[in-house]
């Protein structure tokens, strides 16, 4: 069932070592039939800007049927399409359609969880305790005289309890069933052969549909320790974390993506404190590669990113994988506003930091210099929509408009990640800014600001100094110089405060993060710069690229 002009088709070089691929979250980026919520038909005909822009892949966020209580990432049909966005036979299209213009598809697939209106979980609230039903979930009876009281002291992800009680099939109070997420979201027995099962014929409908990857939400949460012990008794182990069952189900994925033509990828999403163990799920029989989120919530700070940059390309180089650069996603504050807070630049999904001044104009000039360094450094790239227009946090939606779990499990105390999912600008000169077509009655699902309007994708693209063509410049020349993408680099002292390194053939490239103009080394030619070079001199906050010989 693979669609025509499909790239991966082609068995030629491992495509995701080195690609750089594109994050669409569906409801955010063009809305195709006008009712304010993003869908297929956006999709298809913004196809031609992502070709444009440069990039290799689309990674959608999940487009199953889903009561959105977590923005798609409570599923409850895994082979189908959300409603709302489309149908199945426009997925087959848009893949085809997206082969035709050598972009490749990977779509998210979430196997921790599902949603509570998935037919497995209310077989099993129907069922009843001590059933198959709930073998596949994670139901438990309650401490206490009375059963009233959680099984253990884990926390949801999102705020509040991981544990929420049933009524029983009779009406009286009953189990509880884990959610490390939204209380909608139960999480899935792994220690179940079923749920193992399931998921791999899941993986081979896509694959038969033509997708050539997946990213794995929560890939390192799968398995669970079956004694769910207590955070306080379980040492400095994740009982819900990294857990080694999780190495053979990896296997037996990479196995089924092995068996199709192409080079079909799997990279996971994970957050693990020790880097060397997130490079073990990369060995070359289990996942292809995996975010890079130490990167991503680094601070401004040059010996930081040096260090950052040193640990993940020794770590990736023990197991023989590309690392994955990522500035941005879907669930973390954009770049623009994070670069221009004063202090500490970092990211930390304890503290946002929502409502701290931001100067846009310093943290524009940053995340310029910022995507120079990531579309420089060896491996894969990742861009999250609207990255490319240097959109910054929307922080004042209003919170009667709010739609992210995270902002009503927490009372308001984390405003959540809705700001960084606001529709994007495509064109004209008021909301919805093209994301709607004309005429549209549905207002986009989340408020776009006036101040949009001169960050659109048509206003920018016809500013040669615009974040958009400074996207545009650097992705084409990350095309053609065969010193960028996958590979090596080697480090070049120059001057304090500057990142300097050098990649074979003939390529350089220094972020200056000191507070005053340097000089440039000898070089033949300046192939790109985030910002103006003044006399020949690399301003504060500011990346170029040279050729060197």
């Amino acid at each position: 069932m693979t669609a025509l002009g499909n790239p991966s088709a082609d068995s030629g070089a491992a495509w995701w070592r080195g690609a750089a691929i594109f994050q669409v979250y569906i409801r955010s980026f063009a809305d195709g039939n006008g009712d304010g919520i993003g869908d297929l038909a956006g999709v298809r005909s913004r196809l031609p800007y992502l070709r444009d822009l440069g990039i290799n892949a689309i990674w959608f966020t999940p487009w199953y049927p889903s009561p959105m209580d977590d923005g798609g990432y409570d599923v409850a049909d895994f082979r189908d399409i959300e409603p709302a966005f489309g149908t199945l036979a426009e997925a087959e299209a848009l893949i085809g359609e997206a082969h035709a213009l050598g972009i490749r598809v990977i779509i998210d697939i979430v196997p921790n969880h599902c949603s509570d209106l998935h037919r497995w979980f209310k077989a099993a609230l129907a069922a009843g305790p001590g059933s198959p039903e709930r073998d596949r979930f994670w139901f438990r009876p309650g401490q206490g005289e009375d059963g009233s009281e959680p099984p253990n002291d884990w926390q949801s992800r999102f705020g509040g309890p991981a544990w929420t009680r049933v009524t029983e099939p009779d009406g009286t109070p009953g189990e509880w069933f884990l959610h490390l997420y939204s209380s909608r979201q139960p999480d899935f027995n792994w220690d179940n052969p079923e749920i193992r099962a399931e998921f791999e014929d899941i993986l081979k409908f896509w694959f038969d549909r033509g997708v050539d990857g997946f990213r794995i939400d929560v890939a390192d949460g799968l398995v669970k320790d079956p004694a769910l012990p207590n955070l306080a008794d379980s040492g400095t182990i994740s009982p819900f974390s990294d857990q080694d069952g999780l190495h053979d189900i990896y296997r037996s994925w990479r196995k089924i993506a092995d068996s199709y033509p192409g080079e079909r990828s799997l990279v996971a999403e994970m957050w693990l404190d020790d880097m060397s163990r997130a490079a073990r799920y990369l060995r070359k029989d289990e996942l292809h590669s995996a975010f890079n989120f130490d990167f991503l919530v680094c601070p401004w700070d040059e010996a930081k990113f040096r260090t950052v940059i040193e640990n993940t390309v020794a770590a990736h180089a023990e197991v023989g994988a590309p690392a994955a650069w990522v500035l941005s996603n879907h669930d973390v504050t954009r770049p623009v506003t994070r670069y221009g807070r004063a202090g500490d630049t970092g990211f930390a999904f304890a503290d946002r930091l929502h409502g701290t001044p931001v100067d846009r104009e310093l943290g524009t000039r940053r995340s310029r210099a910022a995507a120079l360094l990531a579309m420089s450094l060896p491996g894969g790239l990742y861009i999250y929509q609207g990255e490319e227009l240097g959109l910054w946090e929307i922080e004042d939606i209003p919170d009667d408009l709010r739609q992210d779990p995270v902002f009503a499990r927490t009372k308001g105390a984390d405003p959540g990640r809705d700001g960084c999912r606001v529709p994007i600008p495509w064109s004209g000169t008021e909301s919805p800014f093209g994301f709607s077509p004309d005429g549209a009655e549905g207002e986009p699902w989340l408020p776009q600001p006036e101040s949009w309007v001169d960050y659109t994708a048509e206003a920018e693209g016809n500013d040669p100094a615009s974040m958009l063509s400074l996207y545009r410049s650097g992705l084409a020349l990350r095309a053609s110089e065969s010193a960028l993408g996958d590979g090596k680099l080697e480090w070049h002292e120059h001057l304090d405060g500057v990142l300097s390194f050098t990649r074979d053939p003939g390529f350089a490239c220094l972020v200056n993060f000191s507070a005053e103009p340097v000089p440039l080394p000898d070089h033949e030619k300046v192939l790109l710069a985030s910002a103006e070079l003044k006399d020949g001199l690399l301003p504060p906050d500011t990346a170029v690229w040279l050729r060197t010989r």
